[in-house]
């Protein structure tokens, strides 16, 4: 029976940077024979983040979160998927509030304030993380490892995959305030050098992820 591999997008920017490396991580989870399951954040019915009713803190309904919305399928898929690859641009220092909602309620359904069983997830799930930043790769080290240590305990252990420094634009000069923050040749260069090199990376380790 082949694997069930959950892939949530949780950029609004399709054809660009955090949608391709999510993308070319589900084809590697493909080609090593699992079926993709995919979810556009931006594109679902509407929803929160967690309302803090506490109903997941039931003994019934241990492990779910009980609101209604948009992204109940999402959260039902993963409880039942084999692997789960997550990607998001990083937005003022952080993942993005689609990615937050997601995240708050993804963890706290699993989160008991139990010492002694401080999780009540008795079927982890193996993660792939991506971010993407057109800050350098090493900028947001510590926000990453913070998500990874969290989704790795509540979750499933997780991997991460960093893409830094990301093409905005494909034409700098084309907005009404110069970013001159940037420098559009350099950031070019980047593209068509170092980024596919990380697209194969995310293409082997959702392959990886799909083998485990």
């Amino acid at each position: 029976m082949s694997k069930t591999i959950v892939a949530v997008n949780a950029g609004p920017r399709m054809g660009w940077n955090t949608e391709t490396l999510l993308s070319r991580a589900a084809e590697g989870a493909a080609q090593a024979g699992a079926e993709i399951r995919r979810f556009d954040l931006f594109r679902l019915e509407r929803y929160t983040g967690c309302i803090s009713c506490f109903g997941c803190k039931k003994e019934r309904f241990q492990g779910r979160c009980v609101c209604r919305d948009g992204l109940t399928p999402v959260l039902d898929a993963i409880r039942e998927a084999d692997g789960l690859i997550l990607a998001s641009p990083n937005y003022l220092s952080n993942m993005t509030a689609s990615f937050r909602a997601l995240y708050e309620r993804l963890i706290f359904q699993n989160l008991t304030y139990n010492l002694q069983r401080p999780c009540c997830n008795a079927r982890p799930v193996p993660v792939l993380l991506i971010m993407t930043s057109n800050a350098p790769d090493t900028a947001y080290k510590a926000l990453v490892e913070d998500y990874r240590q969290t989704l790795s305990r509540f979750v499933g252990p997780t991997e991460t995959l960093v893409s830094g420094n990301t093409l905005q634009l494909k034409d700098y000069t084309q907005t009404d305030w110069p970013w001159t923050m940037f420098d559009p040749v350099a950031k070019a260069r980047r593209h068509e050098t170092v980024f596919p090199a990380e697209c194969e990376r995310a293409f082997a380790m959702g392959r990886a992820l799909a083998q485990k």
